[in-house]
């Protein structure tokens, strides 16, 4: 119990001598872990609002004329030969006109000079849940355009390719920000502890010839980096939350944002993050020992 109070002590006193670096050190940290924590806060929920989008998506094929159910069944083949699917559909001109004029709603009377069968029939085609990356989307349409008949291939191209190119982009910035996470933390955590070692060299060699043991002299050190890890990463994550929280207050309503569900990390994100700060540092501050303490 007296050697870990001891070692507190010591904590305590590197802490006062070299407050100044300590400061920069939490805050760096801090920062750190709050940029990686931002970008994998929004990656992580374009993921699920992706697959939620892959969850709506079908390929609606327009064709020239309503296709006869012999017909019907030779496009059925048709489509399978590429691949499963979840479901086909086909709409005939009559359904098409139904549907757009119930999405009018009230101002369905615009459609009262209209002939009912000016929408072109089509076949809605639900891929399966495994064959819904771009390419494979890219390819099932493009196949689908060949088949006879069809005059137009559509499932939203341009709106489906910029979110996919914008995820791809968003892992990107994961693995940049994750990179500075690691390189900050270590660089920072080591160079605090640097400081503290090179302050105290002559006192460390004192207490090494009284009979210090290496356990009594390198864990002050060990903890301080874990107390850096612990208090920088804890401020980061509640330093996003805060801004989550205040993002959410002041744009909720109706609006671009709210067509997104956005949420928080799990608990288990938050930990698992907290934990791979505080071992980074720990690592920082084990590093610096093994080059600059010489006991």
């Amino acid at each position: 119990m007296s050697f870990w109070f001891t070692v507190i002590r010591q904590v305590g006193r590197n802490l006062r001598m070299t407050w100044g670096s300590q400061i920069m050190t939490l805050l760096t940290v801090s920062l750190s872990v709050l940029i990686f924590a931002f970008f994998y806060l929004i990656y992580t929920n374009m993921l699920h609002f992706g697959d939620k989008l892959g969850n709506d998506l079908s390929l609606i094929v327009y064709l020239e004329e309503e296709p006869v159910p012999e017909m019907q069944q030779q496009l059925i083949s048709k489509i399978k030969a590429f691949d499963d699917v979840e479901e086909i559909r086909f709409i005939s001109r009559a359904q098409a006109y139904q549907r757009f004029a119930s999405q009018l709603g009230k101002n369905q009377d615009v459609l009262n000079d209209i002939p009912k069968d000016f929408l072109p029939p089509s076949i809605e085609v639900v891929p399966m849940k495994n064959l819904r990356s771009l390419n494979q989307v890219k390819l099932f349409s493009a196949y689908l355009a060949r088949l006879p008949g069809t005059t137009k291939v559509q499932y939203g191209q341009d709106w489906v390719e910029r979110f996919y190119y914008f995820t791809k982009l968003l892992s990107i910035i994961v693995l940049l920000s994750g990179t500075l996470l690691i390189l900050t933390t270590i660089f920072m955590v080591a160079y605090t502890i640097r400081l503290t070692i090179l302050g105290r060299q002559a006192e460390l060699e004192l207490l090494k010839l009284v009979g210090a043991t290496n356990n009594y002299i390198r864990t002050p050190f060990l903890l301080e980096g874990l107390f850096q890890g612990i208090l920088g990463s804890s401020l980061g994550i509640a330093s996003l939350f805060v801004l989550f929280q205040w993002i959410k207050l002041h744009f909720s309503g109706p609006g671009f944002l709210n067509l997104f569900e956005f949420s928080f990390f799990s608990p288990m994100v938050g930990l698992t993050i907290i934990g791979v700060s505080i071992l980074l540092c720990t690592l920082g501050s084990y590093s610096t020992m093994q080059k600059f303490l010489r006991i």
